[in-house]
């Protein structure tokens, strides 16, 4: 099994910067996709970003492109969100998320993920 665990999150002013952590358990996690996605009160759980297993080849929701940034330490066992330029918008609970070893479909789709982490809150004051 996996477990997620992520970090970072927390009470900042628009404009400023974050910096989430997802940290994973097991020596197999560089051969894992990993997702971000986010969940405001009422909204319905978003897609943020994603990265390959190699680190290769990320992808970004519109809505952050520009200002968010995905990265990933496999000898860590580490995924990376930067966030900058933070929009009150943005408030929401931020999950890390891994598929099963052999997924498939789009890794901008919550139903590819089998393993979730418990969340971090990112708020973000105007």
């Amino acid at each position: 099994q996996v477990q997620l665990e992520e970090s970072g999150g927390g009470l900042v002013q628009a404009g400023e910067s974050l910096r989430l952590s997802c940290e994973a358990s097991g020596r197999a996690f560089s051969y894992y996709t990993i997702g971000w996605f986010r969940q405001a009160p009422g909204n319905e759980r978003e897609f943020v970003a994603a990265i390959t297993w190699n680190g290769g080849t990320s992808y970004y929701a519109d809505s952050v492109k520009g200002r968010f940034a995905i990265s990933r330490d496999n000898v860590r066992n580490t995924v990376f969100l930067q966030m900058n330029s933070l929009k009150p918008e943005d408030t929401a609970v931020y999950y890390c998320a891994a598929p099963l070893k052999f997924a498939q479909g789009s890794t901008t789709q919550e139903t590819y993920y089998k393993f979730w982490g418990q969340g971090t809150q990112v708020t973000v004051s105007s």
